[in-house]
């Protein structure tokens, strides 16, 4: 008799389960298995020209720039936590003041661009290019990158982060 029973609960179940409506997975928007509403606000940048343009102190949190150009771009003080900008150009781009932490710039053109005071805390840049770019006062902890990159950076890190109290070159492990 108990077989009975469960069988009997287990069909239940399947026929409960069976007359929800299908729910599909939607990344028209490129923001994938996270919840939609969580990101209502943010606009989808994936393979766009940006080059030039202001973002500078906008709320950007968990934005996508991937495949993005941005050329000397202003992004200065902008809220970029948890961003995507893996496999993007931004040369000359001003990130002075950001929060980039926790973004994904694997494979990403950072060359020339300004990192003062950013906060870089947690980011994935493996594959990432730093040449010439200005990382005085940058918090760099626990930040993934590339020992040839780290030790690039730790030839000119220099200061403080004004709001971690981090040491730009102890952040980046020099």
């Amino acid at each position: 008799m108990p077989i009975r029973r469960f069988m009997a609960l287990l069909a239940s179940l399947w026929l409960l389960v069976a007359a929800l409506p299908a729910m599909a997975l939607d990344t028209s928007a490129g923001v994938g298995l996270q919840d939609r509403a969580l990101f209502q606000d943010t606009v989808d940048y994936t393979l766009t020209n940006q080059s030039g343009k202001d973002f500078s102190g906008q709320h950007l949190a968990n934005t996508s720039f991937a495949g993005a150009v941005g050329k000397g771009t202003n992004f200065a003080g902008a809220d970029l936590h948890g961003a995507i900008f893996t496999q993007g150009a931004f040369p000359e781009a001003d990130f002075s003041g950001a929060d980039l932490s926790d973004v994904l710039l694997d494979r990403t053109d950072m060359s020339h661009t300004n990192l003062r005071d950013a906060l870089l805390v947690g980011v994935i840049a493996a594959g990432a290019t730093f040449n010439g770019a200005d990382v005085t006062g940058a918090d760099f902890s626990d930040a993934l990158i590339d020992r040839a990159d780290q030790r690039q950076l730790c030839a000119k890190a220099s200061g403080t982060n004004s709001r971690t109290g981090a040491d730009t070159r102890a952040s980046l492990g020099c």
